[in-house]
């Protein structure tokens, strides 16, 4: 009876496949641009799922440690909440694979924490509350069949558009209050830098073209609010208020 190969059974599960396996360590050819392609991507994915896990989570301790969502946008919190939703429930309607969609239900969670706590530290919980009911109820009428493939099919469709206008009024409140508020740095550079990897695996997995491009767009606005990061790294609403 052959013995499997615990690595071998590993490395084929989840960053290459045969041919590629074979090709490196039966052929020792490491340097095939094809098979490290397909090793980088599977590697990228990965740290692209892991990083979903974390990657709001100092937004969100930051907010609670502060007591105050000053700075951040609500309104740019509901388009990334929309967006964000869009790709899932297209995913669930199109009966995709869980590993093709699971990570974006973290990314729902602590986005509708946030979206909570913006309005919490506002001093409207009842209105957070029922941001987070009506949530719920719409999610779980766009997951049932009740719902057209249509509708699914147009909140994919509106995606790129939705995350570009959220990130420029988060940009815009940015530049008006002068600050960026409590907005995490952490949370806003490993979302530029995950949005920098997806472009790639997106181009790698499914060379789809207008994918990669809304990646790519994507990136640009994440870029935009770590630029901001940077230009106001000193200052803060205390700052801003001694300098007027």
């Amino acid at each position: 009876m052959e013995t499997v190969d615990p690595l071998k059974e590993f490395l084929l599960k989840y960053f290459m496949p045969e041919k590629c396996y074979n090709e490196f360590f039966h052929n020792f050819n490491f340097l095939y641009v094809p098979c490290q392609k397909i090793v980088l991507s599977k590697i990228l994915g990965i740290w692209i799922m892991l990083g979903t896990l974390i990657v709001k989570l100092p937004q969100i301790l930051k907010l609670l440690r502060a007591k105050s969502a000053q700075g951040l946008s609500f309104t740019s919190v509901l388009l990334e909440l929309f967006a964000v939703t869009g790709g899932m429930v297209y995913c669930i309607a199109h009966n995709f694979p869980v590993g093709a969609w699971g990570d974006t239900v973290f990314i729902v969670i602590q986005t509708l924490a946030i979206g909570f706590l913006i309005q919490h530290f506002g001093g409207n919980t009842t209105r957070g509350v029922g941001f987070v009911v009506v949530y719920c109820g719409l999610l779980s009428l766009l997951v049932s069949p009740l719902t057209p493939m249509l509708v699914a099919t147009t909140m994919q469709a509106s995606n790129v558009p939705a995350v570009i206008v959220g990130q420029l009024i988060q940009a815009e409140t940015n530049y008006h209050n002068g600050h960026t508020g409590q907005l995490s740095a952490v949370s806003v550079f490993l979302l530029f830098v995950g949005s920098l990897a997806r472009v790639f695996t997106s181009a790698q997995d499914t060379g789809d073209s207008l994918m990669t491009l809304g990646c790519m767009v994507t990136s640009c606005c994440n870029a935009l609010i770590a630029g901001q990061v940077l230009c106001y790294w000193n200052r803060g609403p205390a700052v801003k208020e001694k300098a007027e």
